[in-house]
């Protein structure tokens, strides 16, 4: 399956809200973007991996929580002043730098 990448204006550290999903409502930070329009978020989207011990790697096989990748389009930057989700924009500056800013206040990120 061919997947169109696209620009996205999130970078990793950002704290984002859950805007669709079964994680509907919840925040956490994105800690990597992917290639696929994807993103991991710390404690979004928990999957349960199966592992094999293997002792010469000192790995205990068992049942492991770990974040899955969800779809960009289902998150959205969270907005502390205003407590809700919000959309991402751009400004450039007097010095000709451009800074990212929250749509709905017009406030930098």
């Amino acid at each position: 399956m061919n997947s169109i990448r696209t620009k996205t204006k999130f970078i990793s550290g950002d704290e984002v809200v859950i805007i669709a999903g079964k994680d509907l409502g919840k925040r956490g930070t994105i800690q990597k973007i992917f290639k696929n329009n994807k993103a991991t978020v710390s404690g979004i989207n928990l999957m349960k991996k199966h592992t094999k011990p293997n002792p010469q790697m000192g790995i205990t096989g068992g049942i492991v929580e770990k974040e899955a990748a969800i779809d960009i389009s289902n998150i959205a930057i969270w907005n502390p002043k205003k407590k809700k989700a919000d959309r991402i924009g751009y400004l450039i500056e007097d010095t000709n730098e451009k800074v990212r800013i929250f749509k709905s206040d017009k406030s930098k990120i």
